[in-house]
């Protein structure tokens, strides 16, 4: 049953993630750059997708039988169930030469099935198949032929597969603008006869925010992942000056998760998965689910984490207060409530607090505080405080029941 903490709550709300957000974004724009506020109308992406990709982990050393395991291994963890529904083929799936009669053929060594009999045993696990291009002349391993000139095509041959999913990157692209080369893919896949999630990996390079609403269901806003701290942390930061360009049918996207991969803690991986989950980012796993650990399973089947990415309100999490390495991240959810998030960025245990006017609440109000990690609740008033680990985070979803 829904918690009601009021109109005065959303008002708030509505006031710090949208006012400050809009104007600093229109700040960034070149006058050259027009917002485009129309969504695509596909059906697709009403909240972040969720899925696999095989890149992170397995760069080009992919073939059949792996993503029919992986497949397999999604169900049988359970992850299926909750929610993570793409499989998705990265690079180098096809050969280096289109056929004859200029389509994309699946890599006879590594895909002899072919994707159409893939994409036919995902579906039968109830499972959606995703695949990956390039809006240039080859994709970025240079080991199969982009899609820059061939987009109808593509797309007719990606719908006649059963894809459900592309992902377009950006590499060898003759440097032509973005904003030019991935409308008429977009064009494309409408047009395909089939229903297909658009994914531009455009890197964040024209700020894709303010204008690929209109085009995909998600648009990348940084430059590449990779599996370190580091990395992690300041693709969490590009993302969050975008916070307000986010909603269903279009999110924005700060690379897969590396959780799993063994480059973190998981202390680090806990706040990797959290940050991702609060700012609404696609939830891409990228490591073998296959040979899955227990603790990395636990991290990415929190169901009260992803409920908080999944949540049907749709807006992006952000920054709200940084004191040097301990910051505060929060967002509106549905039925009037709010998650938090106390990240400890620093070398040391701290203490983290959170005070309801900058989450806008009533200073007075006393809430329920439940710890989405902890799976405990309490009830708090005036403000949440939190002792954190190093590089640890805490995450609440706060009510009023």
């Amino acid at each position: 049953m829904g918690v009601n903490m009021g109109l005065p709550l959303i008002v708030a709300l509505c006031c710090i993630w949208f006012t400050g957000m809009a104007a600093s974004a229109r700040q960034m724009k070149s006058p050259s750059q027009q917002i485009r506020t129309k969504l695509l109308e596909n059906g697709l992406g009403r909240t972040p997708q969720m899925g696999w990709n095989s890149w992170n982990h397995f760069q080009c050393d992919i073939e059949e039988k792996l993503i029919r395991e992986t497949a397999d291994a999604i169900v049988s963890t359970g992850l299926a169930k909750l929610g993570y529904e793409y499989i998705n083929l990265d690079d180098c799936w096809a050969e280096l030469n289109r056929d004859s009669k200029g389509k994309l053929v699946p890599k006879a060594s590594k895909f002899p099935s072919g994707i159409k009999a893939l994409a036919d045993y995902v579906h039968g696990k109830g499972l959606k198949l995703g695949i990956y291009s390039d809006a240039g002349t080859h994709t970025c391993s240079k080991q199969m032929p982009g899609s820059l000139g061939h987009e109808k095509k593509d797309a007719k041959t990606f719908a006649s597969w059963g894809v459900d999913y592309l992902k377009y990157d950006n590499c060898y692209n003759k440097n032509i603008s973005a904003q030019k080369r991935y409308p008429p893919m977009a064009k494309a896949l409408l047009n395909s006869g089939r229903s297909i999630f658009f994914s531009l990996c455009e890197w964040g390079q024209e700020d894709p925010a303010t204008w690929a609403k209109s085009l995909g269901n998600s648009w990348r806003t940084t430059g590449d992942i990779s599996d370190n701290w580091d990395s992690m942390t300041s693709l969490a930061d590009l993302n969050d000056k975008w916070a307000s360009y986010a909603g269903p049918g279009g999110w924005n996207d700060p690379d897969m998760l590396e959780v799993g991969n063994g480059g973190m803690t998981t202390e680090e991986y806990r706040s990797h998965f959290s940050i991702w989950a609060l700012v609404k980012a696609p939830l891409i796993i990228g490591c073998d689910i296959r040979s899955i650990n227990n603790v990395t399973l636990a991290l990415l089947s929190n169901k009260e984490v992803i409920g908080v990415n999944q949540d049907k309100l749709g807006i992006q999490g952000k920054k709200i207060r940084k004191d040097g390495d301990l910051e505060v991240w929060s967002g509106p959810l549905s039925k009037n409530r709010v998650a938090v998030l106390l990240w400890n960025r620093g070398s040391s245990h701290a203490n983290i607090t959170a005070h309801w006017p900058e989450l806008g609440l009533k200073s007075t109000r006393a809430i329920h505080a439940r710890d989405v990690w902890a799976h405990k609740s309490h009830r708090v008033k005036g403000h949440l405080s939190a002792g954190v680990a190093s590089h640890d985070c805490k995450m609440y979803v706060l009510s009023s029941k």
